[in-house]
């Protein structure tokens, strides 16, 4: 049939049952057999259904007989009534960390279902996602989850959404999809209301890459939106951007599994395995066309005319905010970590890294991430499925300095910013932040943001109990633990979002730390200079309680400069050597002292101190 594909997605903020909504289809679908489903089935990774986030975009194919006789918006009675569709279905991440994974999604979609939930209302990702479906034109189909709960203001937020939308309540559709309430009204709208995509057969084959991930035998396996044209298996095929050929080895579809075709055509989602094995030249965004395709003549023109083929625009790339270095505690893992972040990179296009060394460490990355949890995620996962020992410095954002000839240089880690003598000024990076919460959490929200270096901008009603709060604010400031902190002081309720908006200049100083007389480059960070003072003694005080005793005494020192300007002292263990003595003179038991005290002395000398990986994030969080 020529139009019975459709091509949508799930958008939500985080926890908003994106994941339980998208079991339910396959249900309903039967494109999952019962014996083989399980909760969260589309979160393919151990970590996600941990956690019960989604963290990898992930696309299905599933086939729905609509059999209502009624009359839809988009094709006439007659072709509805029992007619077989094809969906095309990505499931999307909803934390603000991995909003790339959205905005790939929608590039290969027409229609979006916007998922809220019940007991918490819009958030600010919701509206982040529907702003970015709405700049890409999608069909938007408005959704109320967890209508099930007792807590749940069912009326109050379908008011909401259809205020926001400007639709009528009635089309927002009211699911529970724990229970799978009203699930097949969700795909009704699907099918009613998202167009088909544009089928341009005759025209040369034009594939969007949204996603790839790599395989030890087929190479690099490109998830694609078949724009124009048509693949079959063995063609040859080239990267428009990086100019790579190759042959595509195998085609196929996402049931979620993947399943072997002999045609893709376009309009329709799949994958094609490339074979190729250099993650570079298969990226992410590109376009993939037939392997002549320079100037070609469109099929159907008699040869009279050709035409440049152009690449299809991608989605919007986003830069990394957060860098840390990553170091394997073992010498020897170097490469395996080289590798293991290679493959990473291919299914993940936000993260970026570069060799580097340090005198203490030894040879690792320094390795760029949209946020904190993206840093974790990740870390977690080259734990995990490469077995590597890690040590992880503390998280800092991209400074810029101005030398005294004028010139510009990016600082991604305190350890690289030159001596003051050497720049004029130093700029950091600013966000415009956005907070939604409720109405009677004002008072409280605003209370907590003064904690922080923030700009009040404006405040806004999104609804009549829905408040937005936009303010600027330096990034370094909300990459910890302002999100857990806004979470507390709101009961759970407000939600943020925030996106660069420049840099400017500030009054920073360079704050080191040294563990046992040796400064740790892992520990150093750029603070306000107002803010030096209680910062110091803030951070030497954690570190002694996070450091583990040693049979020898452990300095904690705080330095701007070569100047020290905090100290703690971790006590050692200690034996009782005078307890064997039972009297005599008091000389014995000093010599006994004296004796432990020199061996104390030495120990320090050769003693390494071991640092726990916690402690690495733990002193950049606030009281």
């Amino acid at each position: 049939m020529e139009n019975n594909i459709r091509n949508f997605c799930i958008i939500a903020h985080i926890d908003h049952g994106k994941s339980t909504l998208a079991d339910r289809f396959l249900e309903l679908t039967k494109t999952v057999e019962d014996r083989k489903m399980k909760e969260q089935l589309l979160d393919q990774m151990e970590l996600e259904r941990e956690r019960g986030i989604t963290i990898k975009l992930q696309p299905v194919r599933m086939k729905y007989k609509l059999v209502e006789s009624r009359k839809s918006k988009v094709e006439s009675q007659d072709k509805i009534h029992n007619s077989e569709y094809i969906l095309n279905l990505i499931d999307t991440p909803g934390h603000v960390d991995f909003t790339y994974e959205v905005s790939r999604s929608l590039a290969a979609a027409e229609g979006a279902v916007l998922l809220v939930d019940a007991t918490k209302g819009i958030q600010a990702q919701t509206l982040a996602n529907l702003y970015l479906a709405l700049d890409q034109d999608l069909v938007i189909i408005p959704v109320v989850n967890k209508i099930d709960l007792k807590n749940a203001m069912t009326e109050k937020v379908t008011a909401e959404i259809s205020e926001l939308l400007g639709v009528d309540p009635e089309e927002v559709i009211q699911i529970s999809a724990k229970r799978g309430t009203n699930i097949e009204e969700v795909l009704k709208a699907v099918v009613e209301k998202v167009p088909s995509p544009k089928r341009e057969l005759e025209k040369p084959l034009r594939a969007l890459v949204f996603d790839s991930v790599y395989d030890s035998y087929k190479g690099i396996i490109a998830y694609v939106r078949i724009v124009d044209g048509q693949i079959k298996p063995f063609e040859k095929i080239k990267m428009m951007v990086a100019q790579t050929e190759t042959e595509a080895l195998e085609i196929g579809v996402f049931r979620p599994q993947l399943e072997k075709t002999d045609l893709l055509q376009a309009g329709e989602i799949g994958y094609i395995a490339t074979g190729l094995k250099e993650i570079d030249k298969c990226r992410v965004g590109d376009t993939i066309t037939e392997s002549k395709v320079k100037s070609m003549p469109l099929r159907g023109s008699g040869g009279q005319k050709s035409k440049v083929i152009e690449p299809l625009p991608g989605y919007k790339e986003i830069k990394a905010v957060v860098f840390a270095s990553i170091y394997p505690t073992e010498g020897g893992d170097y490469l395996e970590l080289c590798v293991a972040l290679e493959k990473l990179k291919l299914n993940d296009a936000a993260l970026s890294f570069e060799p580097e060394s340090s005198p203490s460490l030894g040879r690792g990355f320094k390795c760029g991430f949209l946020g904190m949890l993206h840093l974790e995620i990740i870390t977690e996962r080259l734990s995990r499925e490469y077995d590597l020992d890690l040590i992880v410095t503390t998280p800092s954002v991209e400074y810029k300095i101005i030398k005294t000839d004028e010139k510009e240089k990016s600082i991604f880690s305190p350890a690289d910013l030159p001596d003051p003598s050497l720049f004029q000024e130093i700029r950091e990076p600013w966000a415009k932040l956005e907070i939604i919460t409720p109405q009677e959490y004002l008072g409280q929200v605003m209370s907590f943001t003064e904690n922080y270096r923030v700009e009040y901008k404006n405040t806004d009603y999104l609804t009549s109990n829905r408040i937005i709060l936009t303010y600027e604010i330096p990034l370094s400031d909300i990459i910890v633990d302002f999100h857990d902190g806004l979470k507390g002081a709101s009961s759970g309720f407000a939600s943020l979002n925030y996106e660069l908006i420049g840099y400017r200049p500030g009054k920073l100083i360079k704050l080191d730390i040294l563990v046992a007389e040796e400064r740790v480059n892992a520990f150093s960070r750029i603070v306000p200079e107002k803010d030096a003072s209680s910062i110091r003694r803030k951070t030497v005080e954690r570190l002694k309680n996070l450091i583990p005793r040693q049979n020898f005494a452990i300095a904690v020192q705080a330095a701007i400069g070569g100047k020290i300007i905090a100290r703690e002292t971790i006590r050692p263990f200690r034996k009782d050597v005078t307890a064997k003595l039972y009297g005599g003179d008091v000389t014995r038991k000093r010599k006994l002292l004296e004796k432990q005290k020199k061996g104390k002395k030495r120990m320090r000398s050769f003693g390494r101190v071991e640092i726990p990986q916690e402690a690495f994030v733990a002193v950049l969080r606030r009281e």
